[in-house]
Formats: C-alpha cells, structure tokens, sequence
C-alpha cells in the first residue's frame, strides 16, 4: 500500500446513545481509490462526516497529511486539503455552472464570493486566477459548454458533475465523494465512474466514496473497505473483500 494520507484510529460516534461508528480503524494510501460500502445506516456518511469536521468523534482521533486531530472544523479540513461532496446536490440552483464552481474558491480569496462573481470589488488579479481555475475544471470534466447555464437547468447526472467540479476546484489533497452516482441510470454512472477514474489518475487526488452499487465499486476502487453497524467487517482489496466471508454475510451476499 502507498503511503497512507489518511489514518482513522479507533473513531467512535454515537447519537443519543446509539453507536453510528465503533472503534472504526483504516488506512488510505496516497493515491488511492477508497470505496466505503455497507447497508444502509452502516455509518459510511457519518464517517465522511468526522473526517472533514462536520460531526466530532467520540473517541479516537484522524491523521491526515502527518497532523493529527481529534476534531476539525469544516473551514480547517478545507484548508489542509479536504474536499467534499454530499449525497444529495447543494448547488445554488439559480446561479450558473461556473458561478457555483468559483462558489468552491471562496474561502480561499481575498475577496468575497459575491465580489469574484460579480467582478467587482477589491482583487481584479484575483478574480481573473479564479475564473481562469473555475473554466479549467469545466474543460477538465467535459462541462465547458455549461459554464453559463443556470444549473436547475441540466440534467441530474450533469448537477453531480456540478457538485464534483465545484470539490475539485480547490486542489484537494482528499476528495470525499458521498455517492455521487446516486440516482443515476447505469450510462451516467459509467460516465461519472471514468471521470473519478481521470480526478485519482491524471490529477493523482485521493479519493474516499461511499457508492451502492458493487458493479462500478469493484471496477473503480483500489481499497474496499465495508462497514456495517459502524463496525469495520471488510478491509483490503477489492479481490479480497468479494471473498470475505463475513463481507457476505454482512452485504455483499444480498445484492443480486
């Protein structure tokens, strides 16, 4: 395995007494594709969420890049290089395409995200650097011809490449993907799966998704680790877990 960029050492979070993750312990390597799968309820959104500082664990603790925390906020796991999507899209539905991506940009400027979409305000250089990262993602992700779009406009499958762009426009170390093939049909989350494929190797981003279906999971990942009831039942490769008899037992066994 490369280098781990990303180590979880016995992360606990419960909800009003409820376990979502126990003693949870993995390593993901510098480079990889890491796929969380599990049924629903096994913790895998949680997860994403203690690792970029949305929830606080009970116990343990998370090691990215070599720095060592207990909790993070979401405006710090941004900073050392974590990027996030969510399950369901919140994209500013009445903006354009381009204008959500630079909305991506805003913490890390000098001027506000207001000022750099409406080209106003105090930093011209600044909005010209933006602007010129916002297109180069949308070229990079076959969505240069949206970028003035309003974005309720696309389709479903073109949001999510959306959201993705507007993760991947801050030059993450981590991508945190939580099922961005969620309600697409079997052509569009083929296309989103190549385009993940591209972000991990011609842009070398580390990626964590959480996914369902076990078809692109075993094409795609690297790393298969499997949860269920926020324990750890699966960890290694995508070979071994299809193996593992506890990973059917658990999931993997009743998907047809």
């Amino acid at each position: 395995m490369p280098a781990p960029l990303l180590q979880l050492h016995d992360v606990s979070l419960s909800f009003k007494g409820v376990n979502a993750l126990s003693r949870l312990s993995f390593s993901v390597g510098q480079g990889e594709i890491c796929a969380l799968i599990g049924p629903n309820g096994a913790g895998k959104s949680s997860l994403l969420n203690v690792i970029n500082g949305v929830y606080r664990a009970d116990e343990g603790d998370v090691v990215f890049d070599g720095a060592r925390f207990e909790a993070i906020h979401p405006y710090k796991a941004a900073h050392l290089g974590i990027g996030r999507t969510f399950q369901h899209n919140a994209l500013f539905g009445r903006l354009s395409v381009v204008e959500n991506v630079l909305a991506g940009l805003a913490r890390w400027g000098r001027a506000t995200f207001v000022e750099n979409i409406f080209r106003v305000g105090r930093d011209g250089a600044e909005r010209w650097r933006f602007q010129a990262r916002a297109h180069e993602i949308l070229g990079f992700l076959g969505l240069e011809r949206h970028a003035h779009t309003v974005v309720s406009t696309l389709p479903y499958g073109l949001q999510k490449r959306v959201d993705l762009a507007r993760a991947l426009v801050a030059w993450p170390k981590l991508l945190l993907l939580d099922e961005p093939m969620a309600g697409m049909n079997q052509e569009e989350k083929q296309a989103m799966s190549r385009l993940i494929a591209d972000v991990n190797g011609k842009l070398g981003t580390t990626i964590v998704l959480i996914e369902h279906d076990i078809g692109i999971v075993m094409g795609l990942a690297h790393h298969v680790v499997v949860l269920d009831y926020g324990r750890k039942v699966g960890d290694g490769t995508p070979d071994a877990v299809r193996e593992n008899p506890d990973v059917i037992a658990a999931y993997l066994g009743t998907v047809h």
